[in-house]
């Protein structure tokens, strides 16, 4: 009636919607009711806890916390403020199989839960999941050195094919020449097909499987996406798979595999567990491109014959450093040769006089 004094009289049209002009006049000159100026504060507090969820809480969730606070209001009251609001909690993400069986026989399980290591390329795990984005799934499978808990090997894919599991363990391979290291998954058609068979005979790669339906066969690898979904997927939301693949591959490549502390590594990072804890190992750390890249040709005899653990490998390049004798990562001393440094100019070696 306000809007429309201009073109209507007042009294027309509170005979049309049955209302008298007095009514009509003692609500103008009435301020908000008691209630409408709780449902402004309480809208405000609303809005807060929804900010400090991260925008992942609903009405319940909201609704508890305000009971947490002292604030006893219905629940469909807090419903209809974050409509008006237009606030709304996240929820689950849809269910995807990506583990299908197909009756072929699996690989024995050479892990049994222990997912330990006492040096890098002794024990990978794998496994896949799902990325949902506005135009659909997309899938990752990844390899992880339980050693260091560094994602070796990664691979995106629209479909469910044996190649999205082979690529990410070409990746691995690739990056880090490993010797008789054990690749652990779950049964799924992938990982029990010929060609991803085949590919691990090739490259001296023992496959090993966990049981059938049990998660904790491969803890580690569902411990992995659990922190990509809580650190990333949670958190965004993707309208291409393009968009989807350059998230994750920020997040392994640029913050994962070198910047994310992990409790089970004394808050290091993957990276610098391993330049810590195995210098010599062929990982593809950022102050050593090429001894990444540099190709293994032949495994020196001197080294096999003496066949130390914490030996380092020797590339086919010149200007790879020579292998150094270290201490192992459960040592807790060094003897006094390890702690020199290991000179690359017969100039700037130092005198044996000059060693303490």
């Amino acid at each position: 009636m306000s809007e429309n004094r201009a073109v209507h009289p007042v009294a027309t049209m509170c005979r049309v919607l049955g209302v008298s002009p007095s009514g009509y006049h003692a609500w103008t000159r009435r301020g908000p009711s008691r209630r409408a100026c709780e449902d402004t504060v309480l809208r405000d507090r609303i809005v807060a806890i929804h900010a400090a969820a991260h925008g992942t809480y609903g009405a319940p969730r909201i609704h508890a916390e305000l009971a947490a606070e002292g604030i006893h209001v219905g629940r469909k009251r807090v419903a209809r403020l974050m409509r008006a609001e237009g606030l709304a909690g996240v929820s689950r993400r849809r269910f995807a199989t990506t583990t299908v069986r197909d009756g072929a026989r699996p690989a024995p399980d050479l892990v049994d839960r222990t997912f330990t290591a006492d040096r890098p390329n002794a024990l990978w795990v794998a496994d896949i999941t799902y990325v949902a984005t506005w135009v659909g799934f997309v899938y990752l499978a990844v390899v992880l050195d339980a050693f260091s808990r560094r994602i070796v090997g990664w691979s995106m894919a629209t479909t469910l094919a044996t190649k999205l599991v082979l690529d990410a363990l070409d990746m691995a391979l690739w990056q880090r020449r490993p010797k008789d290291v054990i690749h652990h998954s779950d049964q799924g058609s992938q990982y029990t097909a010929l060609a991803f068979g085949n590919r691990c005979r090739e490259a001296g790669v023992r496959p090993s499987m966990g049981s059938v339906g049990d998660a904790y066969d491969n803890a580690m690898a569902e411990s992995f996406f659990a922190t990509l979904e809580c650190e990333l997927l949670e958190r965004r939301r993707f309208k291409t798979h393009a968009e989807a693949k350059m998230a994750i591959f920020e997040f392994i490549e640029s913050f994962y595999n070198l910047r994310r502390r992990h409790s089970a590594l004394g808050y290091l990072s993957p990276a610098d567990f391993e330049r810590r804890h195995s210098p010599g190992s062929l990982c593809p750390c950022p102050s050593e491109p090429a001894a990444v890249l540099a190709p293994v040709k032949a495994r020196p005899k001197s080294l096999g014959a003496r066949g130390d653990v914490g030996a380092t490998a020797v590339l086919d390049r010149r200007c790879a450093r020579r292998p150094t004798r270290r201490a192992g990562r459960d040592e807790g001393t060094r003897s006094a040769g390890a702690e020199q440094k290991n000179w690359t100019k017969k100039g700037d070696r130092m005198p044996s006089d000059h060693v303490a």
